[in-house]
């Protein structure tokens, strides 16, 4: 078989019942297609069914169509090469729940303005450069024990843990790479258990935030540049690579990887991006590769 076409649900409502998936596997066989019998990954959650057709975005489409705007997403690939060797990931409103800088922002009382700032980087409206050095500058004064104890307020996404652990259990290298602060991804790379993690530095003097960002700061290209790096530095095909994230600025990175996910991600992102997941949470990542429910890694 070719390719695969992986419908995923939610997995807190496991809603991908099996007449769900049996209307996707009728559309494709009365497409003409030659299909396998729907190979279930995870029960109401994930399946797979596999074709002898290339991976062409028609078929997808007519998956889409069958399930008739029933919470479940739909994405067809080519079954080889499925499973990824690095993964590369966005930090906020991808691995956490939370954008950090506006999270800084509430508590200097310019919250809104930065919240405001931050959707229109993350749409691709403005520069992220730009945008980041404007939102940086309105935390200035702030004590620099507020950044710690903001880590506090932290929302880990559903399935950020099982994804870097199950990956790494079976052989993977795992990266953090945001455009946000070091701090934070500092807090948040040991505790999903990520190998490495790159981010911005706020610059902090005499235990105050200066309201400035340590040059050069680590945007959209740098991104891109970070997985490329380490594909090389790892001797990886970058065909090897996975990659997600949620933003414009993580653009680049999406398309330069082998496989790349906009993860419930702004539109900016989600146009530009081959693969998209809106119903399923990051174990919807396993899945896409294969993996099986119980194949997954424990986690504390």
């Amino acid at each position: 078989m070719r390719s695969v076409l992986t419908l995923i649900a939610d997995p807190a409502t496991a809603k991908l019942t099996p007449e769900t998936a049996a209307a996707a596997w009728r559309a494709l066989r009365a497409a003409g297609e030659r299909i396998a019998d729907i190979d279930w990954l995870a029960p109401g959650i994930a399946c797979d069914i596999a074709l002898d057709a290339p991976s062409e975005p028609g078929l997808r489409e007519l998956a889409v169509m069958a399930l008739a705007g029933r919470p479940v997403d739909a994405v067809l690939q080519p079954t080889t090469g499925r499973r990824k060797k690095l993964l590369v990931a966005d930090m906020e409103s991808t691995i956490i729940a939370n954008e950090m800088v506006d999270e800084l922002a509430t508590l200097v009382g310019v919250g809104e303005q930065v919240a405001e700032i931050t959707r229109r980087a993350m749409n691709g409206e403005i520069r992220f450069k730009e945008a980041l050095r404007e939102r940086a500058a309105l935390l200035g004064g702030l004590e620099e024990q507020a950044l710690k104890e903001t880590c506090e307020r932290i929302v880990f996404m559903p399935g950020a843990r099982t994804l870097v652990a199950t990956m790494r259990a079976h052989g993977a290298r795992c990266a953090l790479v945001s455009g946000g602060f070091r701090v934070f991804t500092g807090y948040v790379a040991p505790r999903v258990g990520f190998d490495w993690h790159y981010a911005n530095d706020l610059v902090v003097r005499d235990g105050v935030v200066a309201g400035t960002v340590s040059e050069p700061i680590l945007g959209r290209e740098a991104k891109r540049e970070a997985l490329v790096s380490l594909c090389r530095e790892l001797k990886f095909d970058i065909a090897q690579s996975l990659a997600v994230g949620d933003g414009a600025n993580d653009i680049d990175m999406i398309e330069a990887a082998g496989l790349g996910v906009a993860f419930r991600a702004k539109p900016a992102l989600k146009a530009a991006a081959p693969v998209a997941i809106e119903h399923g949470d990051l174990t919807a990542l396993l899945y896409l590769q294969g993996y099986r429910q119980a194949e997954f890694a424990p986690t504390s």
